[in-house]
């Protein structure tokens, strides 16, 4: 047998490029999510002054039992939705507190929360206790 030592050859091999390309891409997904789940962070204290204050406001208030208190009146999601409404339709920003007990079920503030969503409100604040 006799090599063609004078041939060309047209064309190239990729594989080892595709390779690379793919180990690249592999440690690149493999940084990215490692570095998304590991962040920790140092949760903010709340400030003793209050952020939201004036008798145009509205306080939504939670308690440890899942009931829903608009002011002090107690209200579902269906009524609460349809003051808060009321109330917009005569004064369109207005600010709203959501109070939330401790023991509260998350769901239970996350369904008020979409309440205030729905109704396209802006300026909600979220109350915590002042630090000690």
């Amino acid at each position: 047998m006799q090599a063609d030592s004078g041939k060309s050859y047209d064309d190239i091999n990729v594989t080892p490029m595709v390779d690379l390309y793919l180990v690249l891409l592999l440690i690149f997904i493999i940084m990215t999510t490692a570095g998304v789940q590991g962040i920790k962070v140092d949760l903010p204290k709340g400030s003793k002054a209050p952020a939201i204050s004036g008798p145009k406001g509205k306080a939504i208030t939670v308690n440890n039992e899942g009931n829903v208190f608009l002011d002090t009146v107690p209200v579902n999601l269906e009524q609460l939705e349809q003051k808060l409404a009321e109330h917009q339709a005569n004064n369109p920003e207005f600010p709203v507190v959501v109070r939330g007990d401790r023991g509260t079920q998350y769901q239970k503030i996350m369904e008020v929360l979409d309440v205030l969503g729905r109704l396209n409100l802006t300026q909600i604040g979220l109350a915590t206790q002042a630090p000690k």
